[in-house]
C-alpha cells in the first residue's frame, strides 16, 4: 500500500521529460561552486558560520550530488537490462563515516581537498564531524558494509536491506573503571547521505490471528485479520563502487504508525494515549539490537527482524509486479535473498505468506520459489547463539508466520521420516520446533529448511557446522554446504585509512591493487631491500605516533612509538579471551616488580571493545583491565617498560587509526569458537603481525603467510574438545609458577581498587573445570609465543620483514575475493555497468 500524500501518477498521465543536465565536473573549482552554493543557499549561513557542521553538510551534499548522477545510471542499467538481482539481509550494516570512502570511490580526496584550502578550511576538520552511523555494533554489520562494497566495485546488482535505528548500540563511557552506556543518537544532527523514498512505504503488520475463507473461485485459503499494522519508511544510501560509475543502494526502513494521532483520545483528554500508537510504532526502529534478557526485549528483538524481512520482500515483490504483474514464474531466476545470519531467519514463511496470501500461489508453487531464492550465511559456533523464539510468542506477534513454520515442520520431518525411518531421536533434534516446557521455534533450522545454500564464513567453521551444530542436516542434504571465507574491502582498510602505506605501494608496484588485491603479493620481494624496509618502518612509525595521539586524547595514557604496539580490539565476551591477554600483562607487571627485565621489549598494551549492556562478566573483564592498567602505568617502575590502555566506545573511526599504527595483532579465541573474524584481516592488511590460535580464519591468515610469520599457541578445536570432562585448571595454576603467581596478585587484591572480592567471579571462572574458553590451558603456550613475539621485535629488521610478508600476502582476505565466490556458487549474477552519460562519462541520464 502506498503512502497516501505520494499516489503514483495515474498510467494515463504522460510521464514529463526531465531537462538534460551535464555532468557534474570532478575538478576542484566545480566541488567549490557547489560547495559554496549549498552553504549559502541550500543551508543559509555566512561569514559568521563558525560552526562545522554546516561546512560538512555543504560538502556531504556536494559530493552526494556526484553519487546521484551516478546512483540514477546504475539503476537504469539494471532495469533495461532486467538482470538477475540478489538482496542481502542484514540486521546491521556497520558503515562508519561516509565522506571519506565516498571521495575514495569516486576518486576526488585531492580536488575535494584543494578547494576546501582555498575557502580556508580544511577538509581533515569537517570530514571528523561525521557521525559514525550507528547501524551496528561489531564484525557481523562490519561485515556487511564491506560485502556492500564490494559488490558496487564489482558491479554486481545486489541491493543491502536493513534498519534505519534512530540509537546505534550505545556510547561506552569508563567511569572509575566501569564501563557506562549512554544512548548513541547518531542521526541528531541529521545524515546527509540518505535519500527518503516514502513513495516505496510498506505495510507490516503484528498481531490478530489468522482465519480461513473462500476466495471468489471457490478456493479455500488463508488470511491474517485484526492485526495491527505499522508502517516501513525507506531511507536509501548510496554505496559507491571504486572509480567504476556503479553506486549500488543501501535500503534502510524506519518504522512509523499508520494514524499518528488518535483524536478521540486527544478529546476525551488523554494525550498520552492519542500517540500510544505511534510511540509503539516507532519504537521498533528507535534502538540497535534491545537487550532481549527481559520479556519486553525478546518481543521488540523478533518485531524488529520481522519488520526487516517483511517490508523488505514486499519492497522486491512489488518491484517484480511492476514489471512481470502477478506471474512469478520466473521470479527465482531473477531473485536471490542472501540471510546475513539467522536474524532475518523470518523471511523464509514471510515469503511464503506473502507469495500465497497476498498474490495467490499455492503451496508447492509458493515453496519451490522460496527454496530456490533463499540462501543463509552462519556466524556462529556458539549454540547459544543460534536465536530461539517462544512459540508463544510468535502466536501473539505472528500467528499466520506460525501457521506456515508448522507446515514447513510437518512436511519437512515427513522427509526425514522417509530417510530414517524409525529414528525418532533424530526428528526430535532436527525439528524446527524445540518441545518442553515453553515450545521454541529454532531460527536456524528454518533458515536451512528453506534455504538452498547454508555457508559459513572460515574453512574451519564451515567444517565444524557440518561436523556439529548442523550435522544432522548436512547428512541430509550435504549438496547446500558450503564455504565462503570473510574477507574486508581493502578500499576502506587500506588505501583510505592507510594513505601513507597505500601511496609508498603505489610507488611500488603500480596503483591498481585496490581492485586487484593478488598483486600486493609483488610486495614480497621488496620485504628483502634494505632500502625498502627503512620506508615502510618509517610510514609504520607515523601510524603509531597517530595512535599514540588518539590513546593520549581518549584514554589519558601516552604510548611511545618505539614500544612494540600490542592491540586486541573487538566486542568483549569471553570466547574471545581478552581475559587471556590481562593475564599476560599481569605477568609481565610481575616480571617487572621482581626484576626480571633483561633483554626487556618495551611493550605498550591496547584494548577495546564493548560488552553488551546485559553481559555480567564481559563488564567485569572491562573493569579488571582498567584496573590493571591504573595500577600498572602508575608504578614508577613500569615506566619506559610497560603501558596499557582501555579505549572506550571503540568504532569503525578508531579502527581506520588503530589497524595502521598496531604492530602485534591479538587474535586468542579459544579454538572453535570464533567463526571467522576480520579484524584479524584488517591488522595483517596494515602491515601488523598476528599473534593466535588455530581458529576461526587465524589459520588461513597462517597458512597464506607462513608459520614463521605468524605468532602460534594454544590447543587447536580438536584439543579442546577432548579437554571437556577432564580438565583441571587447578593443576595448571598449581604446576606453572607464572600463572601461579599471577593468580596470586589477582586473589591478594592487587587490582581490586579498594573492593575486595571484586574481581571473585573472574578467579572463579578461570580456576573452574567447568570453563568452556580453558583460559588456564592455554595461559602457558601464550606466554611463550608472547616471549618469541617481543625477541622477533627487538631485531627491527627481522620485524619490518614481517610485516612487509603480512601484507603481500593479504590479498585473499578481499571481500572482492569473497564476493566473486558468493556470486559464483550462490547469487550467479552478472556485473551490470551503468549507463553512460550523454558526453559519455559516468553521470545523469534523464528520462523521459
Amino acid at each position: 500500500m502506498e503512502h497516501s500524500r505520494l499516489k503514483p501518477l495515474r498510467a494515463s498521465v504522460p510521464v514529463p521529460r526531465l531537462t538534460e543536465l551535464p555532468p557534474l565536473g570532478m575538478d576542484e573549482r566545480a566541488i567549490a561552486d557547489d560547495f559554496r552554493r549549498y552553504f549559502s543557499h541550500t543551508l543559509g549561513r555566512d561569514k559568521h558560520c563558525r560552526s562545522t557542521h554546516y561546512p560538512f553538510q555543504a560538502l556531504a551534499l556536494a559530493v552526494r550530488d556526484r553519487l546521484m548522477e551516478r546512483w540514477k545510471n546504475s539503476r537504469y542499467a539494471c532495469e533495461e537490462g532486467n538482470c538477475r538481482r540478489a538482496h542481502y539481509l542484514s540486521l546491521e550494516f556497520l558503515m562508519g563515516r561516509s565522506l571519506g570512502n565516498a571521495m575514495l570511490n569516486l576518486g576526488i580526496a585531492g580536488p575535494t581537498a584543494r578547494a576546501l584550502k582555498d575557502l580556508g578550511l580544511l577538509l581533515e576538520e569537517l570530514a571528523g564531524t561525521e557521525h559514525d552511523a550507528g547501524l551496528g555494533n561489531g564484525g557481523l554489520g562490519r561485515l556487511a558494509a564491506c560485502f556492500l562494497d564490494s559488490c558496487a566495485t564489482l558491479q554486481l546488482p545486489v541491493t543491502g536491506y536493513g534498519i534505519r535505528y534512530e540509537y546505534g548500540m550505545f556510547r561506552q563511557l569508563i567511569d572509575s573503571g566501569e564501563q557506562v552506556e549512554e544512548p548513541d543518537h547518531w542521526l541528531r544532527d541529521g545524515h546527509p547521505w540518505e535519500l527518503e523514498r516514502p513513495e516505496y512505504t510498506r505495510r507490516v503488520r503484528f498481531g490478530g490471528r489468522s482465519e480461513s475463507y473462500q476466495d471468489e473461485h471457490g478456493r479455500w485459503r488463508m488470511r491474517w485479520v485484526d492485526a495491527h499494522a505499522v508502517l516501513a519508511v525507506p531511507y536509501d544510501i548510496p554505496v559507491p563502487g571504486y572509480r567504476n560509475g556503479t553506486v549500488n543502494t543501501l535500503r534502510l526502513w524506519s518504522a512509523a504508525a499508520t494514524d499518528e494521532f488518535d483524536l478521540d483520545e486527544f478529546n476525551a483528554g488523554s494525550y498520552p494515549e492519542s500517540v500510544a500508537a505511534k510511540n509503539a510504532a516507532e519504537n521498533i526502529t528507535m534502538v540497535l539490537y534491545p537487550n532481549d534478557a527481559s520479556e519486553n526485549g525478546k518481543e521488540l528483538r523478533l518485531r524488529q527482524q520481522y519488520f526487516l524481512a517483511s517490508a523488505s520482500l514486499q519492497d522486491v515483490l512489488r518491484y517484480w509486479v511492476r514489471f512481470h504483474g502477478e506471474d512469478f514464474r520466473g521470479f527465482a531466476d531473477k531473485n536471490c535473498f542472501q540471510l546475513n545470519d539467522t536474524h532475518p531467519s523470518c523471511a523464509v514463511p514471510e515469503l511464503m505468506r506473502l507469495l500465497m496470501d497476498e498474490h495467490g500461489l499455492e503451496w508447492d508453487a509458493a515453496w519451490a520459489i522460496t527454496t530456490r531464492t533463499m540462501a543463509y550465511t552462519n556466524h556462529t559456533l556458539l549454540p547459544e547463539a543460534l536465536e530461539k523464539w517462544p512459540v508463544r510468542l510468535f502466536r501473539q506477534e505472528l500467528p499466520r508466520l506460525l501457521d506456515i513454520i508448522f507446515e514447513i515442520n510437518a512436511r519437512f520431518l515427513e522427509q526425514v521420516a522417509a530417510r530414517w525411518p524409525g529414528d525418532g531421536a533424530r526428528i526430535r533434534r532436527m525439528s524446527l520446533i524445540e518441545e518442553g516446557d515453553e515450545p521454541m521455534v529454532r531460527m536456524a533450522y528454518l533458515a536451512i529448511v528453506g534455504s538452498f545454500s547454508v555457508n559459513g564464513v572460515a574453512e574451519l567453521h564451515s567444517r565444524l557446522l557440518e561436523q556439529g551444530l548442523f550435522r544432522d542436516f548436512f547428512e541430509l542434504w550435504p549438496e547446500k554446504f558450503n564455504n565462503k571465507t570473510n574477507g574486508v574491502t581493502p578500499r576502506r582498510w587500506l588505501a583510505g585509512c592507510n594513505p601513507r602505506l597505500a601511496r609508498l605501494v603505489d610507488e611500488t608496484i603500480g596503483n591498481d591493487w585496490p581492485t586487484r588485491m593478488e598483486r600486493l603479493r609483488e610486495l614480497a620481494p621488496h620485504a628483502d631491500s634494505a632500502s625498502f624496509r627503512e620506508r615502510w618502518h618509517t610510514v609504520k612509525q607515523r601510524n603509531k605516533a597517530r595512535l599514540a595521539r588518539l590513546v593520549e586524547r581518549e584514554c589519558g595514557v601516552r604510548f611511545d612509538r618505539e614500544a612494540l604496539f600490542d592491540v586486541q580490539v573487538k566486542r568483549i565476551h569471553e570466547y574471545k579471551r581478552q581475559l587471556l591477554n590481562v593475564l599476560h600483562v599481569i605477568h609481565l607487571y610481575d616480571r617487572i616488580r621482581r626484576g626480571d627485565t633483561a633483554g626487556w621489549t618495551p611493550r605498550c598494551v591496547l584494548i577495546g571493545g564493548k560488552a553488551a549492556p546485559g553481559y555480567f562478566m564481559a563488564k567485569r573483564i572491562i573493569r579488571l583491565v582498567n584496573n590493571v592498567a591504573a595500577v600498572i602505568n602508575a608504578d614508577p617502575a613500569t615506566e619506559g617498560l610497560l603501558r596499557v590502555a582501555f579505549l572506550p566506545n571503540y568504532r569503525v573511526t578508531a579502527m581506520e587509526v588503530i589497524c595502521p599504527g598496531t604492530d602485534l595483532s591479538e587474535q586468542i579465541s579459544t579454538a572453535g569458537k570464533e567463526a571467522s573474524g576480520t579484524g584479524n584481516m584488517k591488522f595483517m592488511m596494515n602491515g601488523a603481525v598476528t599473534i593466535g590460535t588455530l581458529d576461526g580464519a587465524n589459520i588461513e591468515i597462517r597458512a597464506e603467510v607462513g608459520d614463521e610469520n605468524f605468532f602460534l599457541f594454544g590447543l587447536t578445536a580438536g584439543e579442546v574438545q577432548a579437554l571437556r570432562g577432564d580438565y583441571d585448571p587447578q593443576g595448571i595454576i598449581a604446576g606453572d609458577e607464572r600463572l601461579r603467581r599471577v593468580m596470586e596478585l589477582l586473589v591478594g587484591g592487587t587490582f581490586d581498587g579498594g573492593e575486595p572480592g571484586l574481581f571473585e567471579p573472574v578467579i572463579q571462572s578461570i580456576a573452574s573445570p567447568h570453563d568452556p574458553w580453558v583460559v588456564a590451558a592455554d595461559f602457558g603456550s601464550y606466554v611463550e609465543a608472547q616471549r618469541r613475539a617481543a625477541e622477533a621485535y627487538r631485531d627491527r629488521e627481522r620485524w619490518v620483514r614481517m610485516s612487509i610478508l603480512n601484507s603481500a600476502c593479504s590479498g585473499r582476505f578481499s571481500t572482492d575475493r569473497t564476493i566473486a565466490e558468493y556470486n559464483a556458487d550462490i547469487w550467479r549474477l552478472e556485473p551490470v555497468p551503468p549507463l553512460p552519460a550523454a558526453d559519455g562519462e559516468s553521470g545523469a541520464r534523464p528520462r523521459a
